[in-house]
């Protein structure tokens, strides 16, 4: 038996390899003789690094940037050849970076992102992987282009400060001092949502309450993003805010169709492309995927959804699904080419407790999964 292993993250407990290797180890402690191919995955969010390092054998670079309220701080990146870099979102812009009290969606920036790609392109990328899950900003990607040397200046010349709400301030926009390696680089965002830069549907009114943002300050940013969506529109005969996926991380996406022609592409699907994935599909017998929580939202654009409709388009292979939890909805995932879903914890017990052992429940979840298709295999031969 040949089972192919495309797991991503279970966020704050193990890394995608991590719980690849203990899904392999489950399978191979009920089939000893199972052949087991690992390959860790990621929808662009948190884990995207770790995913395409470890399946490219590329190597991580750490870099001096600044977190989301412009505090120093040490981010990582991933190399994965001589002209590629993948660069995640969260990395220097991610709400895990803050405590709970310090959430400031008016007052964060997104400028340590643009930091480390500032550092990829300055050590010769020419190819740029940008994850766009996780951010704690809503800026509009201000301080990303600030970073690659795009200005963004008041009435009197002067440079806007951090984050969305300086956007009401925008008078101008000067691009000349973009980098010219910016300018030249091929960006690819991975990003699964089809949220556009503002409106009732746009990055401040959908996302910005999760970063900290009171209703009031919801619609000071979605009034701020409009504004410099009009200044793009007016300046630059620019309309990247109307693009379906622009307000990707608090508008990040947008900057980057505007100023880097950016193209956006489905997070999981660009990472299965990446990886091969069709090609390692028509030689598995069995596909099994999962990610640390399975509810309603994993049947759009998550890692395995997007797993089980690129195996079903490839073979009718059987796909099985695990979880670090199962949350309503998961049974949405049953009409996405999945046979089954299990969750990884079989015993009540704290939140805390279940993190911190998730490696040795998904070996154990495995492991029971195999036992219940191995006594399915028997009925088969019986019958």
């Amino acid at each position: 038996m040949r089972v192919l292993i495309a797991m991503d993250s279970f966020k704050g407990s193990c890394s995608a390899p991590e719980a690849a290797q203990a899904v392999s180890r489950g399978i191979r402690s009920v089939f000893p003789q199972a052949e087991t191919i690992l390959l860790p995955v990621a929808d662009g969010g948190e884990g995207t690094v770790d995913a395409l390092v470890t399946i490219f054998h590329g190597e991580k670079r750490a870099v001096a940037a600044h977190d989301p309220l412009g505090r120093p701080i040490t981010a990582e990146y991933g190399v994965l050849d001589a002209d590629t870099a993948v660069v995640e979102t969260a990395a220097a812009s991610g709400l895990p970076l803050l405590r709970a009290e310090e959430r400031d969606a008016v007052r964060a920036t997104s400028y340590g992102t643009g930091e480390l790609i500032r550092h990829a392109l300055e050590h010769g990328a020419k190819k740029i992987v940008l994850g766009l899950g996780g951010s704690a900003t809503t800026d509009g990607g201000m301080g990303l282009a600030q970073a690659l040397g795009v200005s963004f200046q008041d009435e009197a010349g002067r440079e806007l400060g951090y984050g969305g709400g300086e956007l009401t301030r925008l008078a101008r926009i000067e691009t000349k001092g973009l980098m010219p390696e910016a300018r030249a680089c091929q960006f690819i965002l991975a990003c699964d949502v089809k949220n556009k830069l503002c409106g009732e549907r746009g990055a401040a009114a959908v996302f910005s309450p999760q970063k900290g943002a009171a209703p009031q300050q919801v619609r000071e940013l979605d009034n701020a993003l409009a504004h410099y969506a009009a200044i793009l529109k007016d300046q630059l005969d620019c309309a990247a805010a109307e693009t379906e996926g622009a307000g990707a991380a608090g508008g990040i996406a947008c900057s980057m169709l505007a100023f880097c022609h950016a193209e956006l592409r489905s997070g999981i699907h660009l990472v299965l492309d990446l990886a091969g994935f069709d090609a390692l599909v028509e030689t598995a017998d069995l596909v099994i995927t999962g990610e640390g929580r399975i509810d309603a939202q994993s049947a759009f654009g998550k890692a395995p959804a997007g797993v089980a409709a690129r195996t079903k388009a490839v073979r009718d292979v059987p796909v099985l699904a695990i979880g670090g939890a199962l949350g309503d909805g998961a049974e949405a995932l049953l009409n996405c080419g999945v046979e089954s879903v299990m969750s990884a914890v079989s015993r009540i017990l704290p939140l805390e407790d279940a993190m911190a052992n998730a490696a040795p429940a998904l070996e154990e979840s495995t492991a029971r999964m195999m036992r219940i298709l191995k006594a399915g295999m028997s009925i088969g031969m019986q019958a």
